[in-house]
């Protein structure tokens, strides 16, 4: 159940939440919602680029049984970072850039063991979806140890377009998946690298595959098909280290 201070209800009240500049992390819209007042309200999402999620009105009900007049907002946890400001940023401050992208993972578990993972590992940035994926709630804040107060979290509109600017902008792009030919350990992840990390059930998308420079697979020895997203994103990142601090690329 979400705490009180994790939402905002009612149409007007969720307006002036959008356009206050809010980290709003998704808002949910009763099927039937319609009006004079709530097609001021799409109007206003539609422009700031709010992730709208059409539930059944007892879905709303289960959260909060006030006047919410079928509209709910759910705040984010942090602030969202954008990698247009980010990327330019990393290269001004002499960095090696390094980021991690999340295809499609939805447990919010796996999420936050991912972040702690990357905080750890000094990753520049963690990049997840607007649609089709996990935000930044109180379960992930958990999980991550704290770690997602410190890691910026961008959230761009979709990992394919995430992909191909970071690709643009020099970046060498890397897959993890079973797909792979390549052993995980024969990659150069001592440039500018973006490791992208799949869904748990279907992996990384076709599109996004056919994008990176390097499928890395992780060797299976045993029974079990594939490793947990989280653990299988530990190997690549400390890959990532291990490599950088053998040719003293890290400071």
């Amino acid at each position: 159940m979400l705490d009180k201070n994790e939402y905002i209800y009612g149409l007007r009240a969720v307006i002036e939440a959008i356009e206050s500049g809010r980290d709003i992390d998704k808002v949910l819209v009763r099927k039937d919602l319609s009006g004079d007042l709530a097609r001021d309200f799409f109007d206003v999402a539609h422009r700031y680029g709010v992730v709208l999620q059409r539930v059944p009105a007892e879905r709303i009900d289960r959260i909060t049984r006030r006047n919410h007049q079928g509209v709910l907002a759910i705040f984010s946890a942090v602030s969202y970072s954008s990698l247009d400001v980010l990327v330019p940023q990393l290269y001004e401050e002499g960095k090696l850039p390094f980021v991690v992208l999340l295809d499609g993972v939805t447990d919010v578990r796996n999420f936050g063991a991912i972040a702690r993972t990357c905080e750890c590992a000094g990753v520049d940035a963690i990049v997840i979806p607007e649609r089709g994926g996990v935000g930044v709630n109180a379960d992930a804040m958990k999980t991550s140890a704290g770690a997602l107060n410190y890691l910026p979290v961008c959230r761009e509109k979709s990992i394919l377009g995430a992909v191909k600017f970071l690709k643009d902008n020099g970046y060498s792009i890397v897959s993890a998946t079973e797909k792979g030919a390549r052993n995980y350990a024969e990659g150069d992840y001592t440039g500018p690298v973006a490791v992208v990390m799949g869904a748990e059930d279907v992996g990384i998308s076709p599109e996004i595959l056919r994008l990176s420079d390097t499928l890395a697979a992780i060797p299976q020895l045993g029974n079990i098909g594939s490793l947990n997203v989280s653990v299988a994103a530990g190997v690549m990142i400390y890959e990532v280290v291990r490599q950088r601090l053998q040719t003293s690329r890290y400071e």
